[in-house]
């Protein structure tokens, strides 16, 4: 039995909990990465549900559920990846390995740093949508709303984690770029399915962010579709791109 093995669980539950801790302070001291996380859903949420939408209450709760969706997927891929591929390219991952913490602490610790901000976004955008756009939510669709975009950072830290897992630390935010961006529009998180291109409504369902959406949709009152078929898709791309990213850790170390 190693020395993690014989720790009580007092004390491994103490470990679990700092190292979070410091992984959110850390990510929300860093400006270029906290700020464009914890602004840019709400500014886009202004532009389209607040000034475009104008009186239409309906147009307003679309956008928070597909604001909802896209603000989550950016503490996964750029919170969680880029601080990943840093972290492996300085060494830091080397030495958490042969420091006498879980194996598990230091994912652990970035997935529950995703989950905060995922928490700040959903505070951001509430207020913003009862305040400014009129939005009056069920508190169960309030619930809801937080329970798929909770949901939805897990997809997103595992291709993160993937991300980190190859990319150099200069590389990672291009790439994340390019995932994040185009995934939102091509999703239809930016304009709805249905005023999209054939082709395009068509390949949506490839993407874990259309599937996202719809959770978030459905939960604000949207979309009427069962919430079990994103919910499992969700859960299947978290799996598969965490499996990728750990092979591929293994491999590098």
């Amino acid at each position: 039995m190693n020395a993690v093995e014989a720790m009580p669980w007092p004390r491994l539950a103490r470990i679990y909990a700092m190292d979070a801790g410091y992984e959110f302070l850390r990510v929300l001291r860093t400006p270029g990465a906290a700020l464009p996380m914890l602004v840019f859903p709400g500014m886009f949420y202004l532009l389209f549900g607040v000034v475009f939408a104008g009186r239409n209450a309906q147009q307003a709760v679309y956008v928070l559920g597909s604001m909802a969706a896209f603000g989550v997927m950016s503490p996964g891929l750029f919170g969680f990846g880029i601080g990943v591929a840093v972290d492996r390219e300085r060494g830091l991952l080397m030495l958490k390995r042969a420091l006498p913490v879980p194996p598990a602490a230091y994912l652990l610790a970035k997935m529950v740093m995703a989950l905060l901000f995922a928490l700040l976004i959903f505070v951001i955008l509430a207020l913003l949508a009862v305040v400014l756009g009129g939005v009056r939510l069920a508190p169960l669709q309030w619930l809801g709303l937080l329970g798929a975009m909770g949901l939805g950072v897990l997809p997103f830290c595992a291709i993160g984690l993937l991300i980190g897992s190859r990319a150099s630390a200069q590389a990672a935010p291009a790439l994340a770029n390019l995932i994040y961006l185009p995934m939102s529009f091509l999703s239809g998180l930016w304009v709805p399915m249905n005023a999209m291109p054939h082709l395009l409504q068509q390949i949506a369902p490839l993407w874990p962010a259309w599937y996202l959406g719809e959770l978030s949709l459905r939960a604000v009152g949207m979309a009427r579709a069962p919430a079990w078929p994103p919910i499992a898709a969700l859960l299947l791309f978290t799996a598969v791109f965490f499996a990728l990213a750990v092979r591929r850790l293994r491999r590098s170390g």
